[in-house]
């Protein structure tokens, strides 16, 4: 099979997945970028026209903190579901095939029932008469006037929660992969087992914690219903004002604006992370 052809099949074989990214990605990103230069009008949609009222809009001092929060709640999801996933994922990879089946099964359990009612159950735990609430004043661990809901500590925890297991699943994959071998060879020359772990198996697994690192920030970054049910009202992120602007306001052009900085915001990291990928591979040869 010549180069040609077979350069033409590759890209008969991408054609399904390519047209579904145009179709519901690309398409739909460019409508939110236009939609933020276009006025709003009186019942909700968007006015002839255009406009860059809605952008100077952005500038309004109130939205630095719930960027600020926003950022630092996925920046500390992330870290905190990186952290957990690594021992969990390396030893899932060590395991014997039927008990890395278990665990798997374990990890994937979650998505088997709806996400609404998965973040309902947390918000009946914590509640002041709930379980969890109950059992630590019983402990003695918090005081009786404890009040867990309504925090962003507990936001950050239903975060991790939710999250945890887009973390352990492509760390798991990049650790089956990994020579298990090669932490035998750093015993040997003398290694710890903690040193073995940070410099030999980490880096190996380096694209799984990546790919992680990414799927769970960007998933933190667009959330709305966690700080709604769990969080107070100074727990807002921008998840949370994009919704509240298309639901309460009905003003598409400043929930498209808010839309398309986020979007932006998420495609530049991923855009470097991948070129950075690209010229170490060059480098290395």
């Amino acid at each position: 099979m010549s180069l040609e052809s077979r350069s033409a099949r590759q890209w008969l074989i991408s054609l399904p997945s390519l047209t579904w990214l145009a179709v519901f990605f690309v398409i739909p990103a460019i409508l939110v970028i236009f939609t933020a230069f276009r006025p709003a009008d009186l019942q909700g949609g968007v006015g002839p026209g255009w406009t860059l009222a809605t952008l100077r809009e952005l500038q309004d001092p109130a939205y630095l903190p719930i960027l600020w929060r926003t950022c630092w709640l996925s920046g500390a999801t992330t870290l905190v579901c990186l952290a957990l996933a690594l021992p969990v994922a390396f030893q899932m990879a060590r395991a014997g095939q039927r008990m890395r089946q278990v665990l798997l099964l374990l990890v994937v359990i979650p998505f088997l029932s709806n996400f609404l009612i998965r973040i309902f159950a947390w918000k009946s735990l914590l509640h002041p008469e709930g379980p969890l609430t109950k059992l630590l004043i019983g402990l003695h661990l918090i005081p009786e006037n404890a009040v867990l809901l309504n925090h962003a500590g507990t936001v950050l925890l239903v975060l991790i929660y939710t999250q945890l297991p887009f973390a352990i699943l492509p760390l798991y994959a990049a650790a089956e992969k990994f020579d298990f071998g090669l932490l035998d060879a750093a015993r040997d020359l003398g290694a710890g087992p903690w040193r073995a772990f940070s410099k030999v198996f980490v880096p190996g697994v380096r694209r799984g914690i990546i790919s992680a690192a990414v799927m769970v920030f960007v998933c933190c970054l667009g959330q709305y219903v966690i700080p709604q049910m769990v969080g107070g009202t100074t727990d807002e992120m921008l998840g949370s004002k994009i919704a509240q602007r298309v639901f309460s306001d009905r003003n598409l052009p400043h929930a498209s604006a808010l839309a398309g900085g986020l979007m932006l915001a998420v495609l530049v990291p991923m855009v470097v992370i991948v070129l950075w990928q690209q010229f170490g591979r060059k480098e290395a040869e």
